[in-house]
């Protein structure tokens, strides 16, 4: 899975190209996407709160309690609207999102009252002293969930809401809480938007990157192909360290190229492939208002780079690609080491730099999810990061075996049912582009668990605030969410 550290929608974009990004982004928290209504007549400021919770909801003889921050926006409230509930994921939770989103305009035309929750161990809100791999075991989508339920409870009782119909949102992991939410609490949240959302749990995600190649092809047919004969090549490079200089050099990277185990290898050319796999799932959003950049880099453009005789063979283009990116986010440079990674991964401090969001996320992929995306499937464009890669990471930083991960996603799709989930009044908005819905709910289950497929639309699209370029099927996909949000809450 991706690693997603853009407040609420961040689910899925490559790990490592997002760590990459770290030190120059602070858009590395997948998820938030929230949007509230702002005339211009007034500059609405959210001030950061802080909720007592709990740090361990499953055992009686924890005590021990933490501060867990959270934002609220009551101007759209009508006595005995809906509260909507947003829920944050894995990467700060982003007070844009009480000014601007999608679900702002629902709370607008609903009379709602609008939260938003930071997921534990992400942004501000630390139950621990630090990330050490003993403190990570009260990391889990479970406790998210009792988090959720215990806010809900205290909040609902505290402003006099209990009685008031909750609908839950997200967007990618937090699409997937949001949906669970109502299934493992449906007396405490009426509704759910779960946009985006991996329902199920997977070791081995291959899938990610077959979509990568089906959406490049959408594009130029002959996208992908380049690709993958610029993958290759460079794989064909790294057989030989006579090429080494010369690939530092293309690559622009931070210090010589090392190939010293399939670890650096693999981490290289997954960090390579990621300036595609992030466009391809962010492709033509409208996340500026969030303060990310580099939505100006569409599929359109790294094709219209790939098809570039002018730069060279596709291994110059793949290069050039590269350097694009580099400069869209103001890189000097790129540090392609696998040892430096290792080193930041196993950080354990709140000021290390994968604290923002990727010491924790990996750690979920390794205990709950898997979501490996590997290039061990035919049909997709990269060579070089299998599974076997992924695996090692989670033995690496966590000390979690391979078996342990494949017995985790069991219990995971055990315990909330994967693409089998039984509920109500839950849907689910995907889009054709993004490559997680693979995992995701595409076709309707029943009349009252809707999927909402768009065709051509990224990662999360429907929950960014509208505008002029939008899809004329997007569009119709929020007015269609917000028909069945109608309908629902008027029973």
């Amino acid at each position: 899975m991706a690693f997603d550290t853009r407040p609420l929608c961040v689910c899925k974009v490559n790990l490592l190209f997002i760590f990459a990004l770290f030190a120059a982004v602070e858009c590395l928290s997948k998820g938030f996407r929230s949007h509230a209504r702002d005339d211009g007549s007034r500059e609405a400021v959210f001030e950061e709160q802080w909720f007592t919770q709990k740090l361990d909801h499953f055992s009686g003889a924890e005590s021990s309690v933490w501060k867990q921050r959270y934002f609220l926006n009551e101007a759209f409230y009508k006595p005995g609207g809906p509260v909507f509930l947003m829920i944050g994921g894995e990467g700060p939770a982003n007070p844009a999102w009480m000014k601007n989103g999608t679900w702002l305009t629902y709370a607008d035309k609903l009379g709602a009252l609008c939260l938003m929750l930071e997921h534990r161990f992400y942004g501000k809100s630390h139950p621990t002293a630090d990330l050490s791999t003993n403190n990570l075991r009260f990391l889990s989508s479970r406790q998210a969930l009792a988090d959720l339920a215990h806010f809900r409870t205290v909040m609902g009782e505290a402003r006099g809401l209990t009685n008031n119909k909750w609908v839950a949102f997200g967007g990618s992991y937090p699409g997937s809480l949001a949906a669970w939410f109502r299934l493992k609490y449906p007396h405490l949240v009426y509704a759910s938007v779960a946009t985006s959302a991996p329902v199920h749990a997977t070791v081995n995600f291959p899938e990610y990157l077959e979509v990568v190649w089906r959406s490049l092809a959408s594009e130029n047919a002959q996208c992908p192909l380049l690709v993958k004969k610029a993958s290759d090549s460079l794989v064909q490079k790294l057989k030989d360290p006579e090429t080494f200089d010369n690939i530092t050099k293309d690559f622009n990277l931070c210090s010589k190229l090392q190939i010293q185990t399939e670890m650096d290898s693999a981490y290289f050319l997954e960090m390579l492939a990621g300036n595609f796999m992030d466009v391809v799932q962010y492709n033509e959003d409208n996340r500026e208002f969030e303060g990310v950049q580099g939505g100006n880099i569409t599929i359109k453009v790294l094709c219209d780079v790939m098809s570039d005789p002018s730069l060279g063979d596709p291994y110059a283009r793949y290069a050039a690609v590269a350097r694009l990116l580099m400069d869209t986010f103001s890189l000097k440079c790129l540090d392609a080491s696998f040892s430096n990674y290792l080193r930041d991964m196993t950080n354990t401090s709140w000021e290390g730099p994968a604290a923002g969001g990727g010491r924790q996320w990996v750690y979920q992929t390794c205990t709950e999810f898997g979501f490996y995306q590997s290039t061990d499937s035919p049909n997709q464009p990269f060579t070089g990061f299998p599974l076997d890669y992924q695996l090692k990471q989670c033995a690496d930083f966590y000390n979690v075996s391979a078996e342990q991960v494949a017995q985790a996603v069991v219990q995971t799709n055990e315990y909330y049912g994967g693409y089998n989930i039984k509920s109500s009044r839950i849907v689910f908005p995907n889009g054709s582009i993004d490559p997680w819905h693979a995992l995701g709910i595409t076709q309707d289950i029943t009349a009252e668990l809707p999927a909402v497929f768009i065709k051509g639309t990224a990662h999360c699209a429907n929950m960014y605030p509208a505008r002029s370029q939008d899809l004329p099927q997007l569009s119709l996909a929020r007015d269609h969410v917000l028909l069945l949000l109608q309908q629902w809450l008027k029973n």
